[in-house]
């Protein structure tokens, strides 16, 4: 200071106080020193790079990058230079220029590790994983205990799907640096997607204990309890996480769709949902979520502009919807297939393929994969086909991904098997270990994109044919799924473009039916169920967030010409119920001629189904199982032939039974035959007699015919396989 005091135009002095403050964190301070020589010597190389330093750490990028654009035509080959400018570069959010730079960095001096890790961490941040990855081996060679090489190495090849080589790097930053919270917690992340859920537990308690505020792993924390089904830990963990940060959206996110399905407490998820939804308009999947729950609760508001914004989204690439969940609300199977695809590619990417190994000779080993090996929807279809499979030709192995119950249904079905494996708690690797074990031939999801999915399983290809069966009513969009097993009306021929798999014909209809399910033992009574005696009851069974405006309007229409007459549906949330009779009112209805039935055990279920007139069908999502039950109960079903798989299933059924005439093809066609039909008793009453002839002497619920044909299936897909051929859409005769 006494030198600059003397001579307040010693540029070098000026310069060396500038470093000087800059060394005591004075950045400032040092900005005005070399402000002060820049104004004398504006050329001066040093005091510019220096200068750069010191507007950066003050968050002046522009002014920064300034500062380094004049260095670099006086320091043209300073490697250091454009390693500091490519830094400033991302601060602006200019990755790509910030390559280049590192790149020319790297040039000018290719032993520097740290610009090959940089330059790997804005490859990462394009999404360019692979070639980060190289840039981190790089590095690494380099300097072997740089952490923060392998702590990014460690995320990049998390996003590759490379989770076992992410752990190891992990592992490697944290014997380096055993404080590395965030190492910890990406540790966890890696070990979560392997489904080693205790072991990524403990990772994220070891980032938490060394940092208590760290938001990030105390939702990971809480996701994982999620997955484990410890609700309660999981809701105390999105807690303490939105207690330091309340605007932590993947918190918010994750918080309201655990509280609705897994307690079913509607409104404070939808305050959840919306919140995150305002935060970030675009993060992942939370519209999607948001208006799934509103359609629990018969929440319209503002339905077709959400689902056009949607639709958008979904053709754009983005992760808006989940894919089972956007069969609800979409008929296009283009636009069902490219949300099929993001999903897949962003929840359940494909591991590297496991070698070819050679086939154990013997009968037909085939694996079922579900997490519904209980009183479910899935086993009432599933059971007979179970129990009818040619035991001297086929052994079956069922793979549990779920939880079980003690219910008869679970007792029956695990009798049918040959082996009956619980997955449900392995890793990934593990699990896939486990169906290899057994020599599968062909893996069936019968889950999809629904219920406890397994996808992660199919995802490291442990059998070599891997098949879409009944639970996901499309294309699963996902490479390694060889085969989607339908009919003729749900996937016409000329619609296979929209299948990733390819498609396997059935004769009849693509769902099986258990023709051993028995009839209820006792009738029930209309004033059992709050119905009125004299009343014409028109039904419908599906869960209330398969109903849209659109289907609702088109029953008020038809309640509003038939006098008396009432709407028989499934009780949903408290909302639901006083939702749909506000709406009914609106459109001309009393709210008492809509009736709500509880949800009850599987035979009261079906006995109840016969007190019914006719079953009006929904669009775009049909009624599915619900619908084979009520045709098993005699109770016709009236459908409007949609324009997706999901919309065609009770066309399907219909067909089936020997009852195509209950087959619309236009809402105006619907709504006429639904009057035609109540008010004609005797029409009616025809093709009730007719469905009762069918019932035993048609298709739909010839159990032992329908296993004929999946085993017809299941042995050309096996020996197309050992052929060497790719799998490919085939026809099963009758």
């Amino acid at each position: 200071m006494n030198a600059i005091q003397l001579q307040p135009r010693d540029c070098a002095a000026l310069y060396y106080l500038g470093m000087l403050r800059c060394g005591q964190g004075r950045f400032a301070d040092a900005a005005v020193s070399f402000g002060t020589v820049l104004a004398l010597q504006p050329h001066h190389a040093d005091t510019l790079i220096a200068n750069g330093g010191a507007l950066r750490e003050l968050g002046r990028f522009a002014e920064a990058l300034a500062s380094y654009d004049k260095a670099a035509i006086q320091r043209p080959r300073l490697a250091e230079l454009f390693y500091n400018r490519a830094l400033v570069l991302l601060n602006l959010a200019r990755t790509e220029d910030a390559v280049a730079d590192f790149t020319r960095a790297i040039d000018l001096k290719p032993g520097y590790a740290d610009a090959w890790n940089n330059r790997g961490g804005a490859l990462h941040s394009l999404g360019r994983f692979s070639d980060a990855i190289a840039d981190f081996d790089r590095a690494i060679a380099l300097q072997p205990r740089l952490v923060t090489a392998h702590h990014n190495r460690g995320l990049s090849l998390r996003q590759c799907g490379r989770l076992d080589e992410a752990v190891a790097s992990h592992d490697t930053a944290l014997a380096l640096q055993p404080g590395h919270a965030e190492a910890w917690n990406d540790r966890g992340q890696a070990l979560k997607g392997l489904r080693r859920l205790a072991e990524a537990l403990d990772s994220f308690n070891k980032a938490i204990a060394l940092k208590p505020d760290h938001v990030k792993a105390l939702y990971n924390r809480g996701a994982t309890f999620w997955d484990m089904g410890r609700i309660d830990d999981a809701e105390a963990s999105f807690n303490q996480a939105l207690a330091i940060d309340p605007d932590c959206v993947v918190a918010l996110h994750a918080r309201g769709n655990m509280l609705w399905t897994a307690r079913q407490a509607y409104e404070p998820a939808l305050r959840d949902l919306q919140r995150a939804l305002r935060l970030e308009p675009d993060h992942a999947y939370t519209r999607g979520d948001l208006m799934h729950v509103r359609m629990y609760g018969g929440d319209w508001r503002d339905f077709d502009r959400d689902a056009a914004r949607i639709d958008s989204g979904v053709r754009e690439g983005k992760r808006i919807i989940n894919a089972f969940t956007y069969h609800t609300i979409s008929g296009s199977p283009a636009d069902l297939q490219t949300c099929a695809k993001t999903f897949a590619a962003s929840n359940y990417p494909a591991a590297p393929v496991s070698p070819a190994r050679a086939r154990r000779p013997g009968k037909i080993r085939v694996g079922y994969a579900c997490g519904e090996f209980r009183a479910h929807a899935t086993m009432h279809l599933m059971a007979g086909l179970f129990e009818h499979h040619d035991q001297g030709k086929f052994e079956i192995v069922a793979f549990d991904t779920g939880h079980g119950d003690q219910s008869p249904v679970r007792q029956r079905v695990a009798a049918a098997f040959a082996k009956f494996v619980n997955i449900s708690a392995l890793s990934i690797s593990d699990a896939a270990k486990c169906v290899t074990a057994e020599d599968i031939d062909i893996l069936v999801t019968l889950n999809g994109y629904c219920g406890q999915s397994h996808m992660h399983l199919f995802a490291q290809r442990p059998a070599p044919i891997q098949v879409n069966f009944l639970a996901f009513p499309g294309t699963l969009g996902a490479d390694y799924i060889d085969y989607v097993i339908a009919d003729r009306v749900v996937v016409p021929e000329e619609e296979r473009r929209f299948y990733t798999e390819s498609v396997v014909y059935l004769p009849d209809s693509y769902q099986p039916n258990d023709a051993a399910r028995g009839m209820p033992k006792s009738a029930a009574r209309r004033s059992e169920h709050g119905l009125p005696e004299g009343a014409f009851v028109f039904c419908h069974f599906n869960h209330s967030f398969k109903l849209t405006p659109a289907t609702f309007a088109r029953w008020m229409r038809i309640l509003r010409e038939v006098e008396g007459s009432v709407l028989w549906l499934l009780r949903s949330t408290g909302a639901f119920a006083e939702n749909l009779r506000h709406e009914a009112e609106r459109q001309g209805v009393a709210a008492d001629r809509l009736i709500f039935a509880p949800v009850m055990n599987y035979q009261d279920h079906l006995a109840r189904l016969a007190l019914g007139d006719l079953f009006l069908d929904s669009l775009p999502y049909n009624a599915h199982t619900t619908a084979s039950d009520a045709l098993w109960m005699g109770l016709p079903v009236l459908t409007l032939r949609g324009t997706a798989f999901a919309g065609r299933v009770a066309a399907s059924l219909l067909h089936a039974v020997g009852l195509p005439e209950l087959v619309t093809e236009s809402a105006e066609a619907y709504e006429t035959l639904a009057l035609d039909l109540a008010r004609n008793p005797a029409t009616l009453g025809g093709l009730r007699e007719k469905l009762a002839h069918n019932r035993t002497r048609t298709a739909l619920f010839d159990t032992a015919r329908f296993t004929r044909h999946l085993e017809a299936a299941y042995a050309t897909m096996l020996a197309t396989w050992e052929s060497g051929a790719a799998a490919r859409s085939f026809s099963v005769p009758p």
